[in-house]
């Protein structure tokens, strides 16, 4: 059983080496434990102070490509790497090392095929009151996109199985702790939480420049990918609320038209035969997308067993150097 714990750095070679030290190289349960640190594209020394503090292994980036990028390219060097159970951290030490062998316990007890930290945000006082909401409401809509019961959706400390980052692809460009939630939801992967201890923080987020950023680019994740798994449901729900509201305004007009002996208020039904058609598109739109959206099935299970393979012999290559 070998469990690699990656940290995706980006300019953080004042935390590397605190972040590594304080990573268990023993844990119950688990016969080898290596570090993974994916330098995405940093400008300072972050990648050479990672050697220097025991790194196992370090991935290069060429240039800046985000956290999400720099996330899955952590899973995929994991996987070629043959190991069993990934833990994702923060390379500015946020999370401590030992809460590590709390975090994979539902993973070696076979309970989980994912397991994200609560980091107990609502229980905290120093927290700002308006991130807490934030948070709180954030992870609410998660869990219901999602449909599991995740406490901290935006928690970067989480442990996968190799079986569950085979079958996760993350596409955003802004963050992957959201989108690998829905998505392991919608796959029904089995999903639970863990609580665990936080350090104090060593420096603000660099992940947005403001708040409202920070929501936007939120919502726009959450949207995109839980129509990628549900459109019908998505572009159904959307075009059906236009379509009942053109056909409502239609009955208005008619009964108006009535009463009225036939004067007046064209508007309304011009207002109602646009809202019935563009209604009745948007519905097709959403037939449309979750036909694409069955061959996008097709095709993710097509690459999850391309990847197994792939990685399986890369792994079986390396161990017979």
């Amino acid at each position: 059983m070998k469990l690699i714990v990656q940290i995706p750095a980006w300019n953080e070679e004042e935390n590397i080496a605190q972040t590594i030290a304080s990573i268990p190289r023993q844990i119950d349960g688990v016969d080898r434990v290596e570090v993974l640190v994916v330098d995405d594209g940093s400008t300072d020394r972050t990648a050479e102070k990672a050697g220097q503090a025991g790194a196992d292994h370090v991935v290069r980036l060429t240039s800046h490509r985000g956290l999400a990028k720099a996330f899955q390219a952590g899973l995929d060097a994991c996987l070629r790497l043959g190991a069993d159970i990934i833990v994702n951290t923060d390379a500015d030490h946020q999370y401590p090392g030992d809460e590590i062998p709390r975090l994979i316990q539902p993973l070696l007890s076979g309970e989980a095929e994912m397991v994200v930290g609560d980091r107990g945000i609502a229980a905290d006082q120093e927290y700002p009151v308006i991130k807490k909401g934030l948070q709180r409401l954030g992870t609410r809509v998660v869990r219901w996109l999602s449909d599991t019961e995740v406490k901290d959706a935006t928690s970067g400390f989480r442990a996968l199985t190799r079986e569950a980052a085979l079958s996760l692809q993350v596409i955003s460009d802004f963050t992957y702790t959201l989108e690998t939630i829905i998505a392991a939801g919608q796959k029904d992967m089995a999903i639970s939480s863990v609580p665990v201890r936080t350090n104090p923080p060593m420096r603000e987020s660099r992940l947005f420049e403001s708040m409202p950023q920070y929501l936007r680019r939120s919502m726009e994740t959450m949207i995109r990918i839980y129509s990628r798994f549900q459109p019908l449901r998505v572009f159904g729900t959307i075009g059906a609320l236009l379509f009942i509201s053109g056909f409502g305004i239609g009955i208005w007009f008619l009964v108006y038209y009535l009463i009225a002996g036939g004067k007046g208020h064209v508007q309304l039904l011009i207002l109602s035969a646009v809202l019935l058609i563009i209604g009745f598109q948007v519905m097709l739109i959403g037939l449309f997308a979750d036909l694409i959206a069955s061959n996008r099935k097709m095709i993710e299970e097509i690459l999850t067993r391309l990847k197994r393979i792939e990685f399986s012999r890369k792994n079986g290559e390396a161990e017979g150097r």
